[in-house]
C-alpha cells in the first residue's frame, strides 16, 4: 500500500509545520512502513540550526520516524485519529546518530512493529539517507482516551 501526503493528513493529526512524513512508499499493516520526507532549505528549523551549517535536529528524525510508527498503527488498527483519542510518544531507547541531515537529503524511514500490548506499541525504527544511516532508535507510543474536559 502507498500513501499520498493527502492520505497521511487523513491519517495523522499532525499539520504544517509539524507533519514531517511525505510519502509513504510501503506499507503492510501490522509489519512495516517505509515512509520518506524530502528535506528542503525551507524548513522552519534551518533558520537556527544552525544558520551557517543547516542540520535537521535529532529529535525532529525522531519525531518523523515516530510519525511513520503513527500511520503504521492508525492503518493496522483500520481507524483514524479522533479528538477522543491521541498517540503518544512513550519512549525512545537505544537512539543513535550517525550523520547529518542536510537540505536536500531525502530522509527515507523503515518502521516495523515489534509489538502491541494493551494499547502500547514498540517498534524498531531507522532513518537512512541514500544507503547511509542517519538514525536509528526503539520507540514506544500508547494510544490514550483525551478527557472530554480536555477536548
Amino acid at each position: 500500500m502507498t500513501l499520498s501526503v493527502q492520505d497521511i493528513i487523513k491519517t495523522l493529526p499532525h499539520r504544517y509545520p509539524f507533519l514531517l512524513v511525505d510519502r509513504v512508499e510501503e506499507l503492510v499493516p501490522g509489519e512495516r512502513i517505509h515512509a520518506y520526507k524530502n528535506v528542503t532549505i525551507n524548513e522552519e528549523f534551518f533558520t537556527g540550526h544552525f544558520p551557517h551549517y543547516p542540520v535537521m535536529p535529532g529529535v525532529l528524525i525522531i519525531e518523523a520516524l515516530a510519525q511513520a510508527a503513527g500511520v503504521l498503527s492508525f492503518k493496522t488498527m483500520e481507524q483514524a485519529p479522533s479528538e477522543d483519542t491521541v498517540i503518544f510518544f512513550v519512549g525512545i531507547d537505544d537512539a543513535r546518530f550517525k550523520r547529518p541531515v542536510v537540505p536536500g537529503d531525502r530522509l527515507d524511514l523503515h518502521v516495523t512493529i515489534e509489538r502491541c500490548v494493551r494499547g502500547v506499541w514498540k517498534y524498531k525504527a531507522r532513518a537512512l539517507v541514500g544507503e547511509q544511516v542517519a538514525a536509528e532508535a526503539n520507540l514506544m507510543c500508547a494510544l490514550r482516551d483525551v478527557p472530554a474536559s480536555e477536548r
